[in-house]
């Protein structure tokens, strides 16, 4: 799924500073459906990651309601999280979606 997001109100941050960041506890997809298909779109990342190198973006959303966008490789994906290249976690609960490129 590509997820296309009007640019002009999405901040681009660099990985290293999701560590820094705060996430709700909350999904922010709304139905089952959609949470399925960024599973599954979060496993292909992790294959273009590891197998490709290749980068993609990751739009997500942090506590306080802002949409981020980061550029990076998912190395790995489980039911809660993605392993960023950095070493850094992301809550896949915060993923709104990606842009495969």
């Amino acid at each position: 799924m590509s997820f296309t997001y009007p640019t002009d109100t999405v901040e681009i941050v660099e990985k290293e500073e999701i560590a820094t960041m705060h996430f709700g506890h909350d999904d922010v997809l709304p139905n089952e459906a959609d949470r399925q298909r960024r599973r599954a779109d979060a496993d292909r990342a992790v294959t273009l990651g590891n197998a490709y190198h290749g980068k993609l973006d990751i739009y997500f959303q942090t506590a306080d309601g802002a949409t981020k966008r980061v550029a990076t490789t998912i190395w790995a994906a489980d039911a809660e999280h993605l392993t960023l290249k950095s070493g850094s976690s992301l809550p896949l609960r915060a993923v709104l979606g990606f842009d495969f490129y």
